[in-house]
């Protein structure tokens, strides 16, 4: 009976279930064993109905940390394109927008007539209302979406990880580093490369150590933000990529929220040690006014496209949602979480920016703003 059942099932695609055997030929999950040459047996525990599955809990955090990105750093320089009001409009519509689109995608396996879609993905649910065109074409993009995700995450994992090896060394060496930035507010420096004639800021630092330098040239040599640590990483996460089971990267992937909350935190407190500064006076010139609306708003929508953007793997997340009737409900809370912390976090930071004495067009993009958080927020 094994043999002949996995024979049938080669036959056709796995989202074909036609020739799949019915269940009333099978034993029930209580009474599968595997018996092994030594003449035991083992009673297999994972046919049984919710194992491996997630609680909507689960699944409501783990769809907010994936959506959850490098693109909350550049919600504050957004707002500030696109206008404060119009930028606060604007969040709201999009988040909006995105999750019915979203809907729509969870919807749409329901839809489809006299075919079981319980096993399809987004690519299959594409070729079957678009042809093999709609199939590559969300491949081709999820690709390349995929890509870029990554290849941001490595540098900013391998930033992570060299900055805080650094850190250690000069700890544990006594080495006193000063950094010299273009900063104001005093000791809560801001950093602002428009104010410097558009040029990047540098990065310099003084290093006092009461030590030779034969040491640190040689940790320097094999601990390279680009040459060695990214290297580094491999060793780290390898092992992690060989772990087999969906079920544990999903709730590892719920450990994520915490850097969130830190976020949050961090945001939180800062500005209130910064305070508001909104300047609104429409009857006399400012160098210091906040806009409500600025014909710039088209680059916040483009960045918000990829805030919310979940549309190609909704799907396979909500398929280890232990209850399936709730995945609307799991979805929409998800969207508002994520709608509120982008809201939260950029209105906050761009409110709490000290201007004066700055100018809020010191507020850059995420290429400064990966750099400025570690000062300014």
């Amino acid at each position: 009976m094994n043999k002949r059942i996995h024979y049938y099932s080669r036959l056709t695609s796995p989202a074909d279930r036609a020739l799949i055997a019915p269940d009333h030929v099978l034993p029930a999950p209580d009474e599968i064993y595997v018996y092994s040459p030594l003449g035991t047996a083992f009673k297999v525990d994972s046919c049984t109905d919710g194992y491996g599955k997630n609680s909507s809990i689960v699944t409501i955090f783990m769809i907010w940390n994936t959506m959850m990105g490098t693109s909350i750093l550049s919600i504050p320089w957004g707002i500030k394109q696109a206008g404060f009001t119009s930028g606060i409009i604007l969040i709201l519509l999009m988040g909006i927008l995105t999750l019915y689109c979203c809907y729509r995608v969870v919807k749409s396996r329901k839809m489809i007539p006299l075919i079981d879609t319980s096993n399809w993905e987004f690519p299959d649910v594409c070729k079957y209302y678009f042809g093999s065109f709609g199939q590559w074409s969300s491949l081709l993009f999820s690709m390349v979406s995929l890509v870029g995700a990554m290849v941001v995450y490595w540098v900013l994992m391998s930033n992570f990880l060299f900055n805080t090896g650094r850190f250690i060394y000069n700890f544990v060496h006594d080495i006193n580093v000063t950094d010299i930035v273009p900063g104001t507010n005093g000791s809560n420096k801001v950093i602002c490369p428009s104010a410097a004639g558009g040029h990047s800021p540098q990065n310099r630092s003084v290093m006092l150590s009461s030590g030779n330098n034969t040491g640190f040239e040689l940790f320097e040599e094999w601990w390279n933000k680009s040459q060695t640590v990214p290297f580094y990483l491999i060793a780290v996460l390898l092992p992690l990529l060989n772990l087999k089971s969906p079920s544990f990267f999903a709730k590892f992937n719920v450990l994520g929220t915490v850097s969130v909350v830190y976020l949050v935190f961090l945001v939180t407190v800062k500005a209130a040690r910064l305070g508001i500064h909104l300047e609104y006076n429409w009857f006399t010139e400012n160098d210091f006014f906040v806009p409500e609306f600025r014909i710039l708003f088209p680059q916040l929508t483009g960045v918000l496209t990829l805030a919310f953007f979940i549309h190609n793997c909704v799907i396979t997340l909500l398929q280890n949602n232990r209850n399936q009737e709730n995945n609307v409900r799991d979805l929409s809370i998800a969207y508002f979480l994520v709608g509120l912390t982008y809201l939260y976090v950029g209105v906050i930071i761009f409110a709490s920016f000290p201007s004066p004495p700055l100018s809020k067009e010191c507020i850059e993009q995420v290429r400064y703003f990966t750099f400025c958080k570690k000062t300014s927020i």
